[in-house]
C-alpha cells in the first residue's frame, strides 16, 4: 500500500495535479472571489464527511444569488460523486448548480459513495468548490 501511496503522489506531481499544499492545509482563502473552500471533517474519514465553505457577502450585491457545485475527484480529476447539500432551503440536495441566496458558512456531505451509490475505495480523493463559475484551487481528502 506505502508503494502505491508514493507512486500515487508522485504521478500527480509529474503531471502538476496535486494541489498547493498550503492551500490544503490552510483552505483557499481568496477573498477577492469572494468564496472560501474549508477542509473537510473527519479527515480520514469512514463512513462520511462534511465539506465547509464560505460565501462572502459581495457575491450577493444588488440581490444576487450565488450558484455553488462541489465535485468529489478522484486522483485521475474524474468526478465521482456530488455532495449533498446541509441546511439548505431546499432541503437534501445536491451540491450541483445549487443557488444560495444569502452569504455565511455553508455545509456539504459527502458519505462516501459514487454516484451510483457504491461506496468508494479507500485513498486519496479531491474536491472541488465552483462558485459563480469560477473554481477554488483542488483539495484534498482521505478515505478510510
Amino acid at each position: 500500500m506505502g508503494r502505491l501511496l508514493c507512486f500515487s503522489v508522485a504521478l500527480l506531481l509529474l503531471f502538476g495535479l496535486a494541489p498547493d499544499p498550503a492551500a490544503a492545509q490552510q483552505g483557499t482563502a481568496d477573498r477577492k472571489i469572494g468564496f472560501q473552500l474549508k477542509g473537510n471533517d473527519p479527515t480520514p474519514f469512514d463512513p462520511g464527511t462534511t465539506i465547509a465553505f464560505e460565501l462572502g457577502e459581495q457575491l450577493f450585491r444588488d440581490g444576487k444569488s450565488a450558484v455553488v457545485s462541489i465535485r468529489i475527484l478522484n486522483m485521475l480529476q474524474q468526478v465521482v460523486a456530488i455532495p449533498t447539500a446541509l441546511d439548505h432551503p431546499k432541503g437534501l440536495v445536491l451540491v450541483n448548480n445549487l443557488k444560495y441566496t444569502e452569504p455565511g458558512e455553508k455545509k456539504a456531505w459527502w458519505d462516501g459513495s459514487d454516484q451510483k451509490g457504491r461506496k468508494v475505495a479507500a485513498g486519496i480523493y479531491y474536491y472541488q468548490l465552483v462558485v459563480n463559475g469560477k473554481a477554488a484551487p483542488v483539495m484534498r481528502m482521505v478515505v478510510k
